[in-house]
């Protein structure tokens, strides 16, 4: 048993000696792994270079052109046909050999095709950066690249590119390639080939003519032909030459001092050619350029034989660039040929490109207004950052209560500014914004806040100076820029129920090989539809009642903004916008003042800040004939309410709300007011209302009853036969007398109770009453009042004699004594036994007695005199004539035209109030922001 126990422990010793230790099973299994990687690698390698294309010489001359096709898919464009004239090797001078030798491979005369050097070095810049951060390719294999291979960044390309540019090498001379390379790449301008670019730069056909300088701008072209265009940007140029240049003094291609001389020279002034415009829509083919050159991968539309599907609508196209000119049947009045602009049209559903305008009088070949850079929006961001973002994250109604009572002093070297210096206090949001107000911004800013602001606008496609949003921002004056095309985008998507992608000029890229690319970018929801639904709506009262009423189209419902900024000294604006949209296109445009030599922007001339609007106006009718223009859709999550107007927080009107006092607003469904305001009610009204004719002087007496504490007046009113009701007067008293009615009119009376703060009033109260008299009683009207009536005591006797001039019809003559009346035919009487100290008042009235005019009572005439006392003088006098009809009647007009004094002072306060809406209309360009 002992040997056996023995033998087995034995063993197991022997076996646990013989155990590999575990890092050599590691090592063991990592080696494996690798030489199982490199077959693989190497198979994988051998696959890729067994299925590259074969050199094809006749591939190696010219690249290949490009068709651009319209939104119909119609071809408006060949890209890389034109402009190339072929050179041999013999006709480059050393110094364009040595420039693009520097630039582009400075050991091309040396290496086998491929650099090893720099193929190492870009290796770690990859590891570092990510593939594809930098490239490590010779001339050679540019040219093969060009020649066979797209430019897409994959592993399989760039293995294939190096193999063939191998073989390349083998099979044709260090000269012969480089002869290749430089009668094939793309120079810009329409060029292609060197020998042309130096034609087109520099008007030199021959090559032995270019000078260092000029040379520097040929060799640096072909990395970007479009940035550095001489004639469009020749600042990138310079840059663009001073680094060519200092590759050539880092390789020993020249000296320093041969260096600074040719940085010394000024480029426009070797510019003798002319920029290229025989193709197309230049401005619009940029835009096609720059989703091309983002989108795939190293594509050149000028050379590689592509088939580029657009979005372009030639027609739009036309009309933009024709707007743009200065053509003598252009519509649009700029105020001189310095005026710049750039516009953008693009499809309000889907937010294709229809047409791009680059610039006035540039044929698309100069500074893209539309699509590069951008300026200041001014007030076109107010929906953006301010309004927008209240109602989707705020819920915000367009009734919304904004104090736009003082400048809005944030902290700043100078408070926030409304455009037209006035301040209305209280108002509703829709105001503010189609009246661009700035200070009601700025504070719906504020309530909102700045983050959720600013996530709106980037879902909108706008991007913040120092990517922080700053209280200018909501009236577009800090240092945010924005073009007309990222403008357009933001806009749309308002017209679009609150979906946005990024405009796009380019729906798809065919290759040659049948390959094809799709570029049309997908649509998101980045606001709710009741966001886009109410800006839109306040949007469209911009145009109908606010600042952008000259942008107006009619027949075709649009909603937009307009914007403005102001210089430092606040001397003008040099930028001016407006941005607006139908259900079918939506359009953004910008004009501005040149900016001087010493870079200073400059005011838009004799302030004309309107052109945008004619533009898009213009514009938007144009396109917009033929074709079916529905306006704009509410959704279910918005609701249309009335509200009293002043209510705050809004309510409901109450049904004694005067309809002066409501207005229409829009509430995000589930937010609207349901409280009914108490301001207006109905006051009692009056009782034991009555008229009756006066028959003593024509008149009607008009009375009623009302609660003596109540502080109200009484608008009295009447309406004569089957005549209009009219007012009459306004009295605190509780009757009134009307003077001198129609004989045998009827007349109603109405009498409402009215509070004397103007907030309430009663139920109508009426009467009638008929005056006699008829057609018969017409002629009494003919009969005179007397005239020179006069009374004089004779103290000798004790008479008065009263007497009076009469020149009419046959009349009477009724006589009033202080009361007791006789009739006499003279034309004087004698009042006998006059008592000394009394005071007698005379009415005389002439009666008529002839025909129709008897029984007609002309008017009376009164006097008076008072017997002197027995110790008092001798005789007594009295005389005068005066009408107590007439005094009436004078009355009466007095109380129609200013009851109560109030009728001119409400005419001032409405012809200041008048004049305070019309200036608030205006849309004047000076503003902070406007």
């Amino acid at each position: 048993m002992a040997n056996n126990s023995q033998s087995r422990t034995a063993r197991r010793k022997q076996k646990k000696a013989k155990k590999k230790p575990l890092w050599k099973k590691i090592l063991l299994i990592m080696l494996l792994i690798f030489i199982i990687m490199g077959i693989g690698a190497g198979a994988t390698a051998a696959y890729w270079i067994a299925t590259a294309p074969e050199i094809d010489e006749s591939k190696l001359s010219d690249p290949l052109a490009s068709q651009v096709l319209d939104m119909n898919g119609e071809v408006f464009g060949t890209l890389g046909e034109e402009k190339r004239t072929k050179i041999s090797y013999e006709d480059l001078p050393q110094v364009l050999i040595d420039a693009v030798t520097a630039t582009e491979d400075a050991r091309f005369f040396e290496h086998s095709g491929i650099d090893l050097r720099r193929i190492g070095g870009a290796i770690l810049a990859n590891f570092k950066n990510g593939f594809g951060s930098e490239g490590a390719s010779t001339i050679t294999q540019q040219v093969v690249e060009k020649s066979f291979l797209s430019a897409e960044k994959k592993i399989s390309l760039k293995v294939q590119e190096q193999w063939l540019a191998l073989k390349l090498e083998r099979e044709y001379s260090k000269e012969e390639i480089l002869e290749m390379y430089l009668n094939k790449i793309f120079y810009g301008n329409g060029a292609y080939g060197v020998a042309k670019a130096a034609e087109i730069y520099f008007g030199k056909e021959d090559l032995s003519e270019l000078t260092l300088p000029e040379a520097a701008i040929l060799a640096g072209l072909p990395q970007r032909p479009t940035a550095y265009n001489p004639y469009e940007n020749p600042d990138l140029t310079k840059e663009r030459m001073d680094t060519v240049l200092t590759l050539m003094v880092r390789h020993g291609k020249i000296s320093q001092e041969e260096a600074d001389e040719a940085r010394a020279v000024d480029i426009p002034s070797l510019l003798t050619g002319e920029s290229d415009s025989s193709v197309p829509y230049r401005a619009f083919l940029k835009q096609v350029q720059r989703e091309v050159n983002e989108k795939v991968d190293g594509a050149d539309i000028y050379t590689d034989g592509l088939k580029i599907h657009t979005t372009i609508d030639t027609s739009i196209q036309d009309h933009v660039e024709f707007l743009l000119t200065d053509s003598e049947e252009n519509p649009i009045p700029y105020p001189d040929d310095e005026m710049q602009a750039g516009m953008t049209v693009l499809d309000t559903k889907n937010g294709a490109i229809r047409a791009i305008g680059g610039s006035r009088n540039g044929n698309g070949t100069g500074y893209n207004y539309a699509i590069q850079g951008g300026q200041q929006p001014g007030s076109t961001m107010k929906p953006i950052v301010a309004y927008g973002p209240a109602i989707e994250y705020n819920k915000m109604s367009t009734y919304h209560q904004i104090n736009d009572d003082k400048p809005f002093d944030y902290g700043g070297s100078s408070p926030i500014r409304n455009w037209n210096r006035s301040y209305a206090g209280w108002m509703t949001a829709r105001h503010a914004l189609n009246q661009s107000l700035n200070v009601p911004a700025v504070k719906t800013l504020e309530e909102v806040g700045y983050d959720q602001a600013q996530g709106f606008a980037e879902s909108l496609g706008i991007n913040f100076a120092d990517d922080t949003v700053r209280i200018g921002d909501a009236i577009g004056g800090t240092g945010t820029n924005v073009n007309p095309l990222q403008m357009a985008g933001a806009y749309r998507a308002f017209g679009n129920e609150g979906l946005y992608n990024e405009p796009y000029a380019v729906t798809s890229v065919e290759f040659p090989d049948g390959r094809t690319v799709e570029l049309k970018p997908k649509a998101e929801a980045v606001m709710s539809d009741y966001t886009a639904y109410m800006i839109t709506d306040m949007l469209k009262s911009v145009i109908t009642d606010g600042t952008g009423t000259a942008a107006n189209v009619p027949g075709v419902p649009v909603a937009g903004k307009t914007g403005t900024t102001s210089l430092p000294d606040e001397s003008g604006s040099p930028d001016s916008w407006f941005t607006g949209y139908s259900t079918n296109y939506t359009i953004s445009v910008w004009t501005g003042g040149y900016t001087n030599d010493e870079g200073q922007r400059m005011a838009i001339p004799n302030g004309q800040t309107k052109i945008p609007h004619a533009l898009f106006s213009n514009t938007m009718a144009e396109i917009s004939q033929g074709i079916d223009n529905p306006d704009f859709e509410k959704p279910n999550s918005v609701v249309e309410v009335e509200v009293e107007e002043g209510s705050r927080p809004a309510a409901r009107p109450s049904e004694y709300t005067p309809s002066s006092q409501i207005v229409t607003e829009l509430f995000v469904k589930g937010t609207e007011p349901t409280e009914t305001s108490e301001k207006f009610d109905e006051l009692d009204p009056v009782s034991g209302l009555s008229a009756s004719y006066n028959e003593d002087n024509n008149s009607i007496e008009v009375a009623w009853d009302y609660e003596e504490d109540a502080d109200v007046s009484f608008e009295v009113s009447a309406q004569i036969d089957d005549g209009q009701m009219q007012g009459l007067s306004n009295t605190e008293e509780t009757s009134m007398e009307i003077t001198e009615v129609e004989p045998g009119a009827d007349y109603t009376i109405q009498v409402v109770a009215v509070s004397n703060d103007g907030d309430m009033q009663s139920e109508a109260a009426t009467t009638s009453v008929t005056v006699p008299g008829g057609d018969e009683e017409e002629e009494a009207e003919n009969i005179p009042a007397v005239s020179g009536l006069s009374a004089q005591y004779n103290q000798e006797n004790s008479l008065i004699d009263v007497s009076w001039s009469y020149n009419g019809p046959p009349a009477a003559f009724e006589v009033s004594v202080n009361g007791q009346t006789q009739t006499v035919e003279s034309n004087g009487i004698e009042i006998s036994g006059a008592t000394p100290g009394e005071t007698y008042e005379i009415v005389v009235t002439p009666i008529g007695q002839n025909g129709a005019n008897e029984g007609a009572e002309g008017q009376s005439q009164s006097t008076s005199i008072t017997v002197p006392a027995e110790d008092g003088g001798d005789t007594g006098e009295g005389s005068g004539e005066g009408s107590s009809e007439g005094q009436g009647d004078a009355q009466q007009e007095g109380e129609e035209d200013n009851p109560d004094g109030e009728d001119e002072e409400d005419s001032q306060n409405e012809s200041d109030s008048s004049e305070q809406d019309a200036e608030s209309e205006e849309d004047q360009g000076g503003g902070d922001g406007n």
